[in-house]
């Protein structure tokens, strides 16, 4: 039986899977890292930090499987990385998908007229979520950048390509077409680089990497004295979809990680829905291209890591059961999920999380129910305006870490008032990967199904999830109308 490696690099940790092909996992290592938050809107991440963490974790997981057939690599999208070509070299730490320092930039390019050619170009909104505005700041901000750039010095990657060339011992500047859909650089539909979008960001082509279907030929990873086919790559929402066997027009797929991405294949359609979700790239397998919509949620996980961490409500995230009122009532608390702005479907960078109807007889159940309504809440909100496209929605299937909880899968059942699927194996990411990988290599893996455990609605709880909403949604349109 041959085995693979899976290396998923995530926005606080990285980790390497070994899995063999039967898709059974056979050991795993995860190492965090920190994020810096130097201003305001402002998420960075060293580098190394995760070239390290990477490495030493591959090393761990290799030290017992001596052939491993071949690499995966799934990885956090959007989050960029500005190197020089001759040394290898970072030029400025790594700036997060979550930042939002380049909000003004956005605006002003918006007030020139240009929002409608990124949509209709790249699938995408004009947002600090993606990676254009982030070069274009590394060029205008970091000293001798834009010269260094203009004479063909620099290499721009999402962390896929970042890892590519630091690992490979080619040293090859690639990414795949999941990655490269995330950049505002890319025409989806054309399936290159977009030179009139090149000139509006003011991005010389010479930085960018060269783009690869997902199950492509990387290059050769050497760790530990090992020489590994890198025969896969894939953004960590795709690496999802294709790991919970999302292959076929309707399938729908959330992941609950640091943040939340609800996303549904439309195959060859890329479909445009105009209420602020995403047009993107789902996948590029055995020599066709799939499309997805996409909802993105910036905050998911990291607003449970908050009560744990910064609140101290809860010393371990599993305990965050313990205070979740499973009779959906928090009290009349309402909880805006704005740490670095919202996402789809309000896309607004520059509002800020916060309580609503704190009384002298609120608890810190109700503080936490109202957290965790918030996330189930964006999520409804974004499977509200697929049904209003006539995207049906009968049943979801869910993972990340988050959904370990099982009082969450239940309120999100509620919510939503649909079927919630879970799979025994809630690293979905990962496991893409590793899918991923083994299709390069000729492998079938279309036959695979994991164990699945199923939440059903409760139908006595529909009429009090739905009037919270309704509240939480009022004062969500309530706090945009401020900014």
């Amino acid at each position: 039986m041959k085995n693979y490696l899976s290396i998923d690099q995530g926005t606080t940790s990285s980790r390497s899977i070994i899995f063999n092909s039967k898709l059974e996992k056979l050991c795993d290592s995860q190492i965090e890292y920190d994020l810096a938050y130097p201003n305001d809107g402002w998420v960075e991440l060293e580098p190394l930090d995760i070239l390290e963490t990477v490495k030493a974790t591959t090393k761990k997981v290799l030290q017992d499987y001596d052939q491993i057939e071949a690499c995966g690599i799934t990885n956090q999208r959007e989050t960029t990385i500005v190197w020089s070509k001759e040394t290898g070299a970072p030029i400025y730490p790594g700036i997060v998908w979550q930042d939002r320092r380049t909000s003004e930039y956005c605006n002003e390019l918006k007030a020139k007229g240009y929002e409608e050619t990124v949509k209709k170009r790249t699938g995408l909104v004009l947002d600090p979520y993606f990676s254009a505005t982030k070069i274009n700041w590394i060029l205008e901000n970091v000293d001798g950048a834009r010269e260094m750039a203009s004479e063909g010095k620099l290499a721009f990657g999402t962390v896929d390509s970042y890892l590519v060339y630091q690992l490979s011992k080619e040293k090859n500047h690639y990414t795949d077409v999941t990655n490269a859909s995330r950049t505002l650089l890319f025409n989806i539909h054309d399936m290159c680089w977009d030179e009139e979008l090149l000139s509006i960001f003011e991005i010389p082509a010479s930085m960018l990497p060269e783009v690869l279907p997902c199950d492509g030929d990387f290059g050769t990873l050497n760790i530990q004295a090992k020489d590994i086919p890198i025969r896969g790559i894939i953004g960590d929402q795709q690496g999802a979809l294709v790991g919970q066997s999302c292959f076929e027009s309707g399938d729908m797929k959330s992941t609950y990680g640091t943040g939340c991405f609800l996303m549904v294949n439309t195959k060859d359609d890329p479909i445009n829905v105009d209420e602020g979700l995403l047009t993107t790239i789902a996948y590029g397998l055995k020599g066709e291209t799939s499309y997805a919509i996409e909802g993105s949620i910036y905050s998911s996980g990291n607003i449970i890591q908050w009560l744990r961490d910064k609140m101290k409500i809860f010393n371990d995230a599993k305990d965050s059961e313990n205070f979740i009122n499973i009779d959906g009532n928090s009290n009349n608390v309402l909880f805006l999920p704005a740490f670095n702005g919202l996402g789809a479907p309000f896309w607004d960078s520059e509002i800020r999380g916060g309580f609503s109807g704190i009384t002298q007889d609120t608890t810190l159940n109700d503080m936490v129910t109202s957290a965790f309504h918030s996330i189930t809440f964006q999520t409804k909100e974004i499977a509200r305006i697929l049904e209003n496209n006539k995207i049906e929605i009968n049943k979801l299937l869910v993972d990340g870490g988050m959904v370990s909880n099982k009082t969450f899968c239940q309120v999100l059942s509620d919510t939503l008032q649909k079927s919630i699927i879970k799979p025994e194996n809630v690293e979905s990411t990962a496991l893409g990967a590793c899918k991923v990988a083994m299709i390069a290599s000729g492998e079938d893996v279309s036959s695979f199904r994991d164990n699945l455990t199923t939440f059903e609605p409760n139908n006595s709880l529909k009429e009090i999830y739905e009037d919270n909403y309704q509240r939480w949604r009022k004062y969500v349109v309530h706090n945009l109308s401020k900014n």
